[in-house]
């Protein structure tokens, strides 16, 4: 049974992406570490051998970057489109689920979503048809699902510390059983940079040395 793996991104463009570490390492310092951790998400979504790879971008699938990312190991590469992040979300299920039993998706802000983790994510899904990793700031940084389900998504707010509690509430009143596996750092935050490889950091351009 086949688990396709999402992952959603933003192009690693100065001033667009991870907009929040641009006080500690400057606009061209966080959109090179977004690139370091577009590169890395897709390299271990590779590895995990668990079914096709979608690279599902915004602002729009254009970017060279993009491009590159997706074409060194073999994913496809999509537009998320118009709407929120509930309404992205559910419309990339419904597309990827029409061709694969299971899928998980999940953004390029937790280096620790490593292989082995995916694939543990994916067994737990074939379980239960829900998955979660939560984030330790109250979200959740993977998601997946056996069917794609609007309830989870719709009219959900997003990118505060209650995320994920939610989701909890949600799947409860629709009487859904689920897995949660431990929750991961993502890197959104000043504070969160603790969590990145010390090279990584290293080897960023701009203000970084010294600030963190």
């Amino acid at each position: 049974m086949s688990t396709a793996i999402i992952v959603f991104a933003k192009a690693p463009i100065a001033g667009l992406a991870k907009t929040r570490l641009i006080p500690a390492l400057g606009p061209d310092g966080a959109a090179a570490l977004a690139h370091r951790m577009l590169h890395h998400t897709l390299e271990h979504a590779c590895q995990a051998g668990l079914g096709s790879l979608e690279l599902c971008a915004t602002p729009d699938a254009t970017h060279p970057a993009l491009q590159s990312a997706a074409s060194a190991v073999g994913a496809t590469l999509q537009d998320q489109g118009p709407g929120d992040l509930g309404q992205r979300m559910h419309r990339a299920f419904e597309r990827v689920l029409a061709h694969s039993s299971h899928a998980l998706l999940m953004g390029t802000d937790a280096p620790a979503l490593h292989a082995d983790l995916l694939r543990k994510a994916a067994v737990a899904l074939q379980d239960t048809g829900i998955v979660f990793v939560p984030a330790l700031d109250g979200g959740y940084a993977l998601v997946g699902l056996s069917q794609a389900d609007a309830r989870w998504f719709t009219h959900m707010t997003w990118s505060h510390s209650a995320v994920m509690e939610d989701t909890r509430h949600r799947l409860r009143a629709a009487g859904q059983r689920w897995v949660e596996l431990a929750p991961v750092a993502d890197i959104d935050e000043p504070a969160d940079l603790q969590h990145v490889p010390a090279q990584w950091l290293q080897d960023l351009p701009g203000p970084s040395s010294g600030q963190l």
